[in-house]
């Protein structure tokens, strides 16, 4: 997730939170600012329930949504991550709101953890196929066979070009590596893929398939434009921007103007969707959101621009992309943040690139 939140006002008395329907900032909340417990099913529309599967942090939870298949099965999009609170909720969850219904197919809107976590396990439990884009679902396959114990050495050359000092790089190399595995069940060898604009029925809706990019490399939304619904994965987050960040696997890519070009698409669905997003609660209001986002980013490269009149590495633009001290409980999300914003510029041919023993120094072009 993202190492930067949008701060909300606090509502104008302790009722209002509680309130059915919920306004700020352009986006609109119909069920309020509350959401199911883990183990919990909520119904959220016809045939579409609402259930939360917890992750330790400051997120506190995930959405997940179950919709209704043909025959009484469900399917089943995101899954939690792979911890013992988790599988407790899902436990909860099947031997309660869902005993007796058999999933039809585990969906995943793309690779990090936190979605994909328990999709093996589930596929597994019930004997069904995973779906997911070729892309995650190639990512989650890699990094849950990378299980080397010690950091590669591109790892390595990454964090000193973002201008971390040996220290930091020791204690970084001392927590070992294939933590991702950790997290994440045995990924299937086999699955179905979900290709963009591709438009799949389940149950009595049928979704089209929209994907985007820059937070993860084939996020998969489902729209249901006829029903008004938007699960819409970390793709459009009503209250956080989804961290974007430079990966390690494509060092000279461009994730964050691929970030843009998807809100720029995504602009091209109906503005009154009912938006499903991973974190947080459902929302009305997905233009105001996309402009949002849109303008933040802007706004944090032309400040950024502005801050490069001198050489200056990733970690010297934490300040002024985050506006808070970055622990080291955040840096590693914070680096690759600001490497994304920095290359960004690069690419605008705002910024170049000078490399000095291995570091990476930006300053205005």
């Amino acid at each position: 997730m993202s190492t930067r939140s949008e701060a909300e006002d606090a509502p104008d008395s302790p009722d209002e939170s509680l309130a059915l329907a919920y306004t700020h900032r352009g986006l609109t909340y119909p069920l309020g600012r509350s959401g199911p417990e883990p183990g919990q099913l909520l119904p959220l529309a016809d045939g579409v329930g609402w259930t939360r599967s917890p992750v330790p942090g400051s997120l506190g939870h995930i959405n997940l949504w179950m919709l209704d298949d043909d025959g009484g099965e469900v399917a089943i999009v995101d899954s939690g991550l792979d911890s013992a609170p988790a599988r407790d909720a899902w436990e909860a969850l099947l031997g309660g709101p869902l005993a007796g219904r058999p999933a039809s197919r585990i969906l995943v809107t793309h690779f990090h953890p936190d979605h994909v976590g328990l999709a093996g396990w589930l596929a597994e439990r019930f004997g069904v196929r995973l779906w997911m884009s070729r892309g995650e679902w190639l990512f989650a396959r890699m990094l849950t066979a990378d299980r080397r114990d010690a950091p590669p050495p591109e790892a390595i050359a990454y964090w000193r070009a973002a201008g971390w000092d040996e220290v930091r790089i020791a204690a970084e190399v001392a927590k070992g590596w294939g933590r991702f595995a950790s997290a994440v069940s045995e990924i299937p060898v086999s699955y179905v893929r979900l290709q963009d604009g591709e438009r799949i029925r389940i149950g009595r809706r049928e979704w089209r398939i929209v994907i985007g990019s820059g937070h993860s490399p084939e996020h998969a939304c489902l729209v249901d434009e006829a029903g008004g619904l938007m699960i819409a994965g970390d793709q459009v987050l009503p209250r956080i921007t989804s961290n974007v960040s430079l990966s390690l696997s494509e060092p000279e890519a461009d994730p964050l103007g691929e970030w843009l070009d998807s809100i720029a698409r995504l602009r091209e669905l109906p503005g009154d969707l009912l938006v499903l997003p991973s974190h947080g609660e459902p929302f009305t209001g997905l233009h105001a959101r996309l402009d949002a986002l849109d303008g933040g980013h802007r706004r944090q490269l032309d400040a950024l621009h502005a801050h490069l009149a001198e050489p200056r590495r990733a970690v010297d633009c934490f300040g002024v992309l985050f506006g808070r001290r970055i622990d080291d409980r955040m840096l590693g999300l914070a680096t690759g943040e600001a490497m994304a914003h920095l290359r960004r510029l690069e690419v605008e041919g705002r910024a170049v690139r000078d490399v000095r023993d291995g570091t990476h120094f930006y300053s205005q072009a």
